[in-house]
């Protein structure tokens, strides 16, 4: 089975730029950067990437986002992510990207989209990769945060922007506050795709529905403490990105055993499968698929039916949808 789902073509929704550096990736920059907190040996990241909690978490992501100090950083990490993306046959990508760190850390907004652009073509080019970005607000950050994706999504309007997000904590964070923004984006031909209910109650997801227009939602796990919730996202086609191995990681969920993702499945939600910070926490996109065919019982027809859950889920081209179901079909 892990053969197969090496081979498997697959898209991948929910994956962090920051949290899918590699370990080597990280421990380079962290060269790069000797006054930094993180280590720049590639063994010790591990011990590093240990989280007591979801804050910890926030923490220890963001002392990785201060090693991404120029432009040069930025397009070194992002073809270096395409790279360990395409070795595990992802085809297709669309990758969350948190520009305002960047930016407010002082590289420029163009220099910013400038590099991650250049890089997505080298990432084709070299790895046979398609990516796609998800623009995403840091809800830690507030309302000054919002601002400044808003502006540089709709400003520089970089080609492969296709999604208007929102991650970062979702304790003290409201949803509702982002509204206007997420009118915005979704005027301007953006999709909605905000974070909800991965360490909150099913409440956030309603917000997300209600207020922010969500087209998707990243992880919306706590959906199935919520029949009505399930029964909406069933009837509507609104599928959950969800990612088990981080939601333990995070203790968002107890363990692999008790994650609600059968639960999902067996109320008729659509879900995708998904890696959301691999490195960090120690899995890859393959792992989670293993794990899924575990939890679900899963076939090879089973996986492969999977993949193309997340391909039409997806906000790539008709083209590109076409070519990948026609890959997954044939593996």
């Amino acid at each position: 089975m892990s053969a197969f789902i090496a081979g498997l073509p697959k898209a991948e929704l929910h994956v962090h730029h920051v949290g899918s550096a590699a370990p080597d990736t990280v421990a380079r920059l962290a060269a790069r950067h000797p006054d930094s907190p993180v280590p720049a040996d590639p063994e010790a990241l591990a011990e590093y990437f240990t989280f007591t909690d979801f804050a910890h978490f926030i923490e220890v992501y963001l002392s990785v986002v201060d090693l991404l100090r120029t432009p040069e950083d930025i397009w070194t990490l992002t073809h270096e992510v395409g790279r360990d993306l395409a070795a595990q046959n992802v085809r297709y990508a669309e990758l969350t990207m948190t520009p305002y760190t960047s930016i407010a850390r002082g590289i420029a907004a163009e220099a910013y989209v400038e590099a991650i652009e250049d890089a997505r073509h080298a990432a084709e080019r070299d790895f046979g990769l398609r990516l796609q970005w998800i623009f995403d607000i840091p809800g830690e950050s507030g309302i000054p945060a919002a601002d400044v994706t808003l502006d540089t999504a709709l400003r520089l309007q970089p080609d492969a922007l296709v999604g208007f997000g929102l991650g970062g904590p979702e304790i003290g964070v409201p949803r509702p506050q982002f509204a206007p923004h997420f009118a915005q984006a979704r005027a301007a031909g953006l999709h909605s795709i905000p974070h909800a209910g991965e360490s909150t109650g099913p409440e956030t997801i309603w917000d997300s529905l209600e207020h922010l227009g969500a087209e998707r939602i990243g992880h919306g796990i706590a959906a199935a403490q919520d029949p009505q919730l399930m029964a909406r996202l069933a009837a509507d086609g609104i599928a959950l990105e969800v990612c088990p191995t981080s939601n333990v990681r995070t203790r968002s969920v107890p363990s692999l055993e008790e994650h609600p993702l059968p639960t999902l499945v067996e109320a008729g939600v659509t879900v995708t499968i998904n890696s959301d910070d691999p490195p960090m926490f120690g899995t890859t996109l393959n792992r989670e698929y293993e794990i899924a065919a575990e939890l679900l019982g899963l076939d090879e027809a089973g996986l492969k039916s999977l993949a193309a859950a997340a391909v039409d889920a997806s906000f790539a081209p008709a083209e590109v949808k076409s070519a990948l179901h026609a890959e997954i079909a044939r593996a």
